[in-house]
């Protein structure tokens, strides 16, 4: 993996009871102490001691200048990205810088954002494949998500949403009901009336190697600025919190919510009902939250570096039991970007997550 809390550890190894200098009193006192926080009622679950997640919107769009890329991506290829590939990850070399940079991170959790679904690789005509995936598409071909992830993960998507996925290391759990390496339809959902087919909100439960379970929310908002948008958005936002299939989508006893809100709920809460309902239930940060039970892991706020188009932070991680430091590759000091020609309108967010604040 990625990271871990002290040199040699495993991050799968139980958080209580690593100090073999601590008496069994005091572990047993610490133990119940946190199953009590935690909401577990003296479950005792362990948890891994630190773990790397990731959120990443892979898509392009039409609103990027490519004149000057030197990967031949220019004014056609724009267009081929929008009529045929829906803006998804498909282009071969920003693939290929995906794949290389995931490769060394090897983070534990990567929720998806719009990428290209190979299983449309049919209905693309040959002048539109040249440069992308579908050039070297053949029935039985791994999906995006699985190319760029490799072996080692399992990978979930949204219902009716292929574009959507959750990829998860086996070395730190697995999705429970989902057997295979790719699981389409599993993320548990319901489309919003009137906001398009499918679900924007997906929920999955992970079994954790080191044992207990995890509740993974994935969240792709409608994007837009009309009122109907908000409106949409302001439903999906209701799904994660308050309602998705008679519970909240985040109804673990801990939780973890990856996405792109479409939204920045510190930005422009005056202007976008969505956004404002996102400061009901998630807090700037741990240390800010009062009546709310989650918080942003990943920086928020007005102050926070913009990563989004120069101007917002739309992209995040919230939970309400992880806490951890986040860097943002071409965006924080000394971190480059996954790829260096213009492609990409998002980046990617990667958080060091501790369980328990």
């Amino acid at each position: 993996m990625a990271c871990s809390s002290e040199a040699g550890s495993d991050p799968s190894e139980p958080a209580t009871g690593s100090d073999t200098s601590t008496n069994d009193d005091e572990a047993n006192d610490d133990e119940a102490s946190g199953d009590e926080a935690n909401g577990d009622e003296g479950s005792g679950d362990p948890q891994p001691r630190t773990f790397v997640a990731v959120t990443f919107n892979s898509g392009t769009t039409d609103s990027l200048d490519h004149e000057s890329d030197g990967d031949g991506y220019g004014p056609a290829q724009v267009e081929f990205s929008d009529s045929y590939y829906g803006n998804g990850l498909a282009w071969l070399e920003a693939v290929a810088a995906v794949s290389a940079w995931l490769d060394a991170l090897e983070p534990e959790i990567i929720a998806f954002q719009e990428v290209f679904d190979s299983e449309e690789c049919p209905n693309v005509p040959p002048e539109a494949r040249v440069g992308y995936v579908c050039s070297r598409w053949q029935p039985g071909s791994s999906t995006v998500v699985a190319a760029v992830l490799g072996r080692g993960y399992q990978v979930a998507c949204h219902l009716g949403k292929a574009d959507k996925c959750v990829g998860v290391h086996r070395d730190f759990g697995r999705f429970v009901g989902c057997e295979q390496d790719l699981c389409l339809d599993h993320l548990e959902g319901a489309s919003v009336e009137g906001c398009g087919s499918g679900s924007r909100v997906g929920r999955g439960r992970l079994e954790l190697e080191g044992g207990g379970e995890l509740t993974i929310v994935s969240y792709h908002g409608t994007s837009g600025l009309t009122e109907e948008e908000a409106a949409c958005r302001l439903a999906q936002v209701e799904q994660i919190f308050v309602d998705l299939d008679g519970a909240p989508a985040a109804n673990g006893a801990r939780n973890l919510i990856l996405g792109d809100l479409n939204t920045d709920p510190f930005r422009v809460p005056e202007f976008d009902p969505s956004a404002a309902r996102w400061l009901d239930f998630v807090a700037r940060s741990f240390d800010e939250a009062r009546r709310q039970r989650f918080w942003f892991v990943t920086d928020a706020g007005v102050e926070a570096p913009p990563s989004y188009f120069g101007g917002f932070n739309i992209d995040h991680i919230a939970s309400d039991f992880y806490t951890g430091s986040c860097e943002v590759p071409g965006l924080s000091p000394g971190v480059p970007p996954i790829y260096p020609n213009v492609y990409f309108d998002h980046k990617p967010h990667v958080c060091e997550l501790v369980a328990g604040p």
